[in-house]
Formats: structure tokens, sequence, C-alpha cells
């Protein structure tokens, strides 16, 4: 593959997207979220919020990008699924996963959230004209219940009535001022890019002052780091330990993307590129090859894990930041990673990317797409790493 030809891009986007349509579609309502190796589903009951709403992006996005309206069907499909399903008209919120699809978790997450968010605004920038008024309403309940104005910051979690517990963590942050950027795009109003920049200031800051430059994923209700935090559970699937190098070169994207829309705000870009090459200098495995999944407090790899959404979100940042800076380093860093990825991560019989991988590159399991993986974020990282070199002519 010729990861410098766009249509190379648009080929493995359709590839990797074969593999879950049509099989991933339940008629029934919504989608299937676990799939072996081979496409096979493994369970066609259980329910999780996060791949719900990744569902409807990933098709939003290829109904928009590839012009095929039947995508476009099935992204209001998995919408009619969030609205009958997931949303809770009693308390106003949206459950985190179901079981025969009755609620099994009703916390609130705002990671949970920021996703629904992000269907939203995805599914309106495809054209679908009803999620409108369901993105300002998923805007309100989050800003009502979570956000913080002290801290310029949203917290993690509360229970079915909203009482918000003691955690804070930066990734539900990240993610939202994702979901709020794709707002912005999608409605104009600048108020979603005016929070996604708070948000960005905050974290990429305020906050990384407290860990030394580098971003740490827990803190206190006073947004005081806890080092302590699932120190004994570091491979935890939403919040785990240690500096995560992905998350670092995943801000350094929408650090590029923010300073898209307010060029003013001159600390953006060197904020990514310090993000990007200071996390992938210690996050990258010098024996086996590919970025490591979390690092240490003194910056050594304590998770040698290899995951594919690091490699991914890492190419991204890597192509965006190659076209903004024009520096060669970031270019290098993608055919690197793209080397990595096209050897291991990708599988080249069935198609998608396999979730994780040994310190040595095997794989653990054969469970492909488990909740919350569907590949949003590595047909999203090909679309902005196609943008980027359109852009770089």
């Amino acid at each position: 593959m010729d990861i410098y030809d766009p249509t190379h891009l648009e080929a493995h986007i359709r590839k990797t997207m074969a593999f879950y349509h049509p099989r991933c579609i339940d008629p029934q309502g919504g989608f299937f979220h676990y799939l072996r190796d081979d496409g096979q589903i493994d369970d066609r009951s259980h329910r999780h919020l996060v791949s719900s709403t990744r569902y409807v992006v990933t098709y939003a996005l290829y109904a928009s990008y590839f012009g095929e309206p039947e995508y476009l069907h099935w992204a209001r499909h998995g919408l009619k699924y969030l609205e009958n399903h997931h949303f809770q008209t009693a308390y106003q919120g949206y459950a985190w996963s179901l079981q025969d699809n009755l609620v099994d978790d009703d916390t609130h997450h705002c990671y949970g959230l920021a996703f629904v968010m992000l269907a939203y605004a995805t599914a309106l920038k495809a054209g679908i004209d009803e999620a409108r008024d369901a993105l300002y309403r998923v805007h309100r309940i989050q800003t009502q219940h979570l956000w913080e104005p002290q801290w310029q910051l949203y917290a993690d979690e509360a229970d079915r009535h909203w009482h918000v517990s003691a955690y804070r963590g930066q990734n539900a942050n990240m993610h939202s001022c994702e979901a709020l950027i794709a707002a912005y795009e999608a409605t104009d109003d600048t108020q979603f890019l005016e929070r996604a920049l708070q948000i960005a200031d905050a974290i990429c800051r305020r906050q990384a002052r407290q860990g030394g430059g580098w971003i740490w994923e827990h803190y206190d209700s006073q947004w005081r780091i806890d080092l302590e935090y699932h120190r004994d559970d570091p491979k935890h699937l939403f919040r785990p330990w240690g500096y995560q190098v992905g998350h670092q070169t995943e801000w350094a994207k929408l650090l590029v993307l923010l300073e898209r829309y307010r060029p003013e705000a001159t600390w953006l870009l060197p904020r990514a590129c310090e993000l990007f090459l200071s996390s992938v200098g210690k996050g990258w495995d010098d024996t086996h090859g590919g970025l490591v999944y979390g690092l240490d407090l003194d910056g050594r790899i304590c998770d040698g894990d290899k995951y594919f959404w690091v490699q991914a979100e890492t190419l991204a940042a890597a192509a965006m930041l190659g076209r903004r800076t024009g520096d060669r380093r970031f270019w290098r860093w993608y055919e690197r990673i793209w080397d990595f990825s096209l050897r291991h991560m990708i599988d080249h019989r069935y198609g998608a990317w396999y979730r994780i991988l040994t310190p040595d590159n095997r794989r653990y399991t054969d469970l492909k797409s488990p909740a919350g993986k569907v590949d949003y974020h590595t047909m999203g990282a090909c679309y902005d790493m196609i943008a980027a070199l359109r852009a770089q002519g």
C-alpha cells in the first residue's frame, strides 16, 4: 500500500468497513458489537453505549465521504437505537450498557455522553438534519450535570440520579473536546468551539504542568493528580494507569484541529508538537516496533502491549503535524508507524485491525471487535490522513 496515495487509504477504509458491513447490522435494531477475527458474531444481545455511538460515526462518515446513501440509512438505524433504547427519558441520560435491550448499567459517564454528541454531530454533518435537536440536548445534559466552570472541565461520572462521584479524568474531557469540535463543524455555533478550547487549555497546559508536561489520566475532585488510581488495574479498558502514549498524540491531533479554527491561540501548535515528539520518542518499542500503551512516572515503559488505536491516532497526528509544520520528523514517524501497522496490526485476510498485541506482537485473542472498538479510530484516522495528504499537495 502506498501510504502517501489517498486512493490507497480510501481502499483501506473500504476494506475495513467491509469487515463490519453488513454483518454488524441487527435488523431488530442497532448493531452487533462483538465480532471475532473472521467476522463471526460472538454476542448478539449485549450493547455498549460506546459501540452504539461509534457505529453511527463510522456509518455517517462513510456515507458522507463516499457519497453512498445506503450507509446514511444505517447511520439513521443506529441513531434510532440510541433514542429508543440507550436514552432514558425518566432521568434524561444514556444507559452505559444494555442486555437484551434492557438497562444493565445506568451509570452516567461523561465519556459516553461525549460519543453521543459526536454521533449526533457527525450525523448532522452527513445530512441527517433530525440529529440537530438531539445534539443540543446532549450538550445541555452534559453541561447541566457535569460541567464544572471553576475548573473549565467536566466531572467524569454520576449515578442514575446524577450524584457525581469524586473521580475526575482527562480521557472523558479529551473525547468531549473532540465531540465539541465536531459539533462546531456541524452547526457553526461558536459555543461548542469555545468550550473545546477551554477544555484543551485546562488539560494540555494547566493539568499537564502537574505531570511535568505530559498529561496524566486520573485526578481527584479538586483536579489533583491521583497516582494510585488503577495502579492495580493498569489494563483497564477506559481508565488505565500511567501516561498513555496514544493520549498524548491524540491530544496533539485535537490541538492542530483547534488551531485551524482559532489560529490566534498561538500556544496550540507548539504544544501539539511537544506532546507528539516527546511521547513517541519514549513510547516506541526499539526491539519489536510499534508504540506501546503505557509509560510510568519516569517515562519508562510500564505496559508494552500494542493497541490498534494508539498506532492509528498517532498516524493521523503525524500526518496533520507534518502538513501543518513542514517538519520532516513527523513524516518519518508516519512512515515508521505505518510500516509496523501494515506488518502486524492489520488483518490482511479478513479486514480491519487487530485490537491488541503482546509486546512481541502476538495476538492475545481472536476477538477482533469487543465493546467499544468498531474501528472508529482506524477509519477516522484514515480520513484525517487523506485530508492532510491532499492539503499537502
